[in-house]
């Protein structure tokens, strides 16, 4: 399947070089951005990629577009409810890595059949990618009352497209994690970490539960987890799954009365960016993983 990226920042890039190294179901055809001195654009023209700096419009007026059958979109949620319009009355498939959320939300490890059928695939949020499975896999066992996460990222790694979307961000990641995750109520935190040497992305999970089986929420946490590295191998535990008692005097207790702990880290392929990149790195490995199903025409 040919395909085409609208945006020529970090994560554009990394997938432009993601496709051209390791996926054998897509071919690159071209690559649109705003910015004519953007190094994402040079790198694209030295690799025989077509370019404009146009944006969308610059895009559809390129050759290699007629064969061109779904564009990933890297820009921003603005600029993408635009995108949709324009690339929807051209009869495109998008898969959405900005937090516009136009698309039905998909987690590659959770419910990557809902692309099925699909002309906007919304592929949440970094912390999405790498939390949702986990309170999935915690509400397969048992109901999850309340999930909170704490997303912390290296700030070298959260460029402008991010920086501007904070609040959609946290809408959107907490809107994934009750409606794919399963969560009855859903909160999120980013940090945008200042540290040097950068800090690989950490990811923290508390899912408020009642009374569960531990054991089997464990293995299903581990099981998830295996499941995320087959197309993120950086994605890992940091220590093994933690479940604490809620005292009856606490607040929390209203909630669910075992707190389950889950601290995850994910390191970047370091295919374009930064090994600590890694909250970049998910989001391009997950699309990657979306498009190549929707390409193969493997979803129910």
């Amino acid at each position: 399947m040919k395909v085409a990226v609208i945006g020529s920042g970090n994560i554009g890039t990394d997938l432009m070089i993601k496709i051209l190294r390791v996926s054998e179901e897509l071919e690159i055809v071209a690559m649109a951005g705003i910015d004519p001195s953007s190094d994402g654009l040079a790198r694209a023209r030295r690799l025989k990629v077509a370019t404009t700096a146009e944006g969308v419009d610059g895009l559809v007026a390129l050759d290699e577009f007629a064969d061109v059958e779904l564009v990933f979109d890297a820009t921003s949620a603005g600029a993408h409810k635009r995108h949709d319009e324009v690339l929807g009355a051209l009869g495109r498939t998008l898969v959405d890595l900005t937090p516009a959320a136009i698309g039905p939300y998909v987690v590659p490890a959770v419910n990557l059949d809902a692309a099925a059928g699909v002309r906007n695939v919304n592929m949440v949020t970094c912390g999405g990618q790498a939390t949702v499975p986990v309170v999935a896999a915690v509400s397969s066992v048992t109901p999850v009352h309340y999930a909170e996460i704490v997303a912390s990222i290296a700030s070298r790694s959260a460029g402008p497209g991010t920086r501007a979307n904070i609040d959609e961000f946290t809408e959107t990641t907490a809107g994934a994690l009750e409606m794919v995750g399963g969560a009855a109520r859903g909160k999120v935190i980013i940090v945008l970490n200042p540290a040097d040497p950068p800090m690989i992305m950490r990811d923290t999970v508390y899912c408020l539960v009642s009374d569960c089986d531990t054991d089997a929420v464990g293995q299903s946490v581990r099981d998830m987890v295996a499941d995320v590295r087959q197309y993120v191998p950086g994605y890992r535990l940091k220590q093994q799954v933690q479940f604490t008692r809620v005292r009856p005097d606490d607040p929390m207790h209203e909630l669910g009365s075992v707190l389950v702990s889950v601290f995850l880290e994910v390191e970047g392929a370091a295919h374009h960016l930064p090994a600590y990149a890694g909250n970049l790195d998910i989001m391009t490995s997950a699309a990657l993983r979306t498009a190549e199903r929707i390409a193969t025409g493997v979803l129910a």
